[in-house]
């Protein structure tokens, strides 16, 4: 259950850094195509943490 939780941590962990770094998606105002792979990755690891039944998953 916790390779669970770390993939989960590891996908907001990227995304987040990806957001504060990306000059394009800071010009833009938007995401780029790079932060909404990361966006989908990072939903894609809370579901599966949610159908896991971990510890909070319905708080992520």
């Amino acid at each position: 259950m916790s390779s669970v939780n770390d993939a989960l941590e590891n996908a907001r962990f990227t995304y987040e850094q990806h957001m504060r770094t990306c000059r394009q998606c800071h010009a833009d105002a938007a995401p780029c195509a790079v932060a909404k792979h990361l966006l989908r990755i990072h939903n894609l690891a809370r579901r599966d943490r949610m159908r896991t039944g971990g510890p909070d998953a319905s708080t992520t």
